[in-house]
């Protein structure tokens, strides 16, 4: 990575020797052509093929699935976003949509689900966010209508990544009226389930997204992720982990637009001199370089914290952090690489371009910046 003075800074040799091979790792999926709102199942195939995917979940490229481990996604999303951000975000889709089937649902249902993740083969989705109920989880309206030891769901689902192409979902649904976050439900539910159905949604953003309807789609008890009414501990724990990798995310980003920049500032000739030769242009690149480490070294604490077993507090505070900085710090450093290439930054296949439109989204999905301002707040009154 040029100019990282923090690619290794808090990691261990071992560490640092994976980010490595990530980093080189993602240089392979050029060939594979792009798929524009839908999921592309041959970059996800080559994604379990190389090894990446089972990094999800805390394992080396020949162990078996396991429990994440924070600093591992983050080095892996970090490292993919520098080379290619399609493949990063397969990849991390794949870990958000199973990650609460493997630290929450039974034997059989990880069985039947998680290898498949690993391997590439199963495209799995988080679905938690509905129409009224995006920024304030507590508020899901999704309905699961109990019928003895098994449910009814019947609402809508929105803004899921992966949707409507996904071949299992984690759903949260209401089980206990009236009682907001605590009475709700985790439950795996079959991409192919009677009374399933959806539309994709066209966004800026090129990744797969989607509404779902559930019209009377059964589950049972066996399907529970967790315990009956507590689901959303389950969303809470997965987004502490993948909070600071969608910071990692945006650092990937901000560091491929620096790089970017700082090649073009000494290529670019002006008024007889370098672009780079510019009191203006040194003052920029050299406040990217210095917000894009503070962002890097936030994700990397929260990912310590998690991994470390911090209190729960303490994580959720240092992942809304990292989170935060991290991502307004990407939408800044993405605009002023575009300030400094000028026209041609927005021509379509330009890499600026195409950053410029896929880091707008981070400050917006798992809790918008104000919602992670909330949270942090929230830590600080409660010491």
């Amino acid at each position: 990575m040029v100019g990282g003075v923090g690619d290794t800074f808090g990691l261990t040799a071992e560490q640092g020797e994976y980010a490595a091979w990530v980093r080189s790792a993602a240089t392979s999926f050029d060939d594979i052509p792009p798929v524009h709102g839908e999921v592309n199942r041959s970059l996800i195939k080559a994604l379990g093929e190389a090894g990446l995917l089972r990094g999800l979940f805390g394992g080396a490229p020949d162990e078996p699935p396991r429990d994440a481990a924070a600093m591992q996604l983050c080095l892996l999303r970090e490292m993919l976003a520098t080379v290619n951000t399609e493949a990063e975000t397969a990849l991390a889709l794949q870990g958000l949509g199973s990650y609460p089937i493997l630290q929450a649902g039974n034997d059989a249902t990880r069985d039947r689900w998680i290898a498949g993740v690993a391997s590439g083969d199963v495209v799995p989705a988080f679905a938690l966010s509905e129409p009224d109920a995006g920024s304030d989880a507590g508020a899901l309206a999704l309905e699961a209508e109990q019928h003895g030891d098994a449910w009814t769901l019947h609402g809508t689902k929105t803004w899921i990544s992966n949707a409507p192409d996904a071949d299992v979902y984690s759903v949260f649904a209401r089980t206990t009226p009236g009682t907001k976050a605590r009475g709700i439900t985790a439950f795996a539910v079959a991409g192919d389930a009677p009374g399933l159905t959806g539309e994709r949604l066209h966004m800026v953003a090129p990744h797969a997204l989607g509404t779902l309807h559930f019209d009377g789609v059964h589950v049972t008890r066996e399907d529970v992720l967790g315990e009956v009414d507590q689901g959303f501990a389950v969303a809470m724990r997965t987004l502490d982990l993948f909070r600071p990798s969608v910071g990692a995310f945006a650092v990937g980003m901000a560091q491929a637009a620096l790089d970017a920049s700082l090649a073009w500032a000494q290529e670019r000739e002006l008024f007889g001199g370098r672009l780079i030769d510019q009191q203006a242009t040194q003052h920029t690149l050299a406040e990217m370089s210095t917000r894009i480490e503070a962002g890097r070294l936030l994700v990397r604490r929260a990912a310590a914290a998690y991994d470390d077993g911090a209190p729960a507090s303490t994580i959720t505070t240092a992942a809304a952090q990292a989170k935060l900085f991290a991502t307004e710090t990407a939408q800044w450093v993405v605009d002023r690489a575009v300030q400094l290439h000028g026209a041609r930054a927005l021509q379509q296949g330009h890499l600026l371009e195409r950053l410029y439109r896929e880091v707008r989204a981070p400050r917006i999905y798992e809790g918008a910046s104000e919602v992670q301002r909330t949270i942090i707040a929230r830590g600080l009154m409660s010491k």
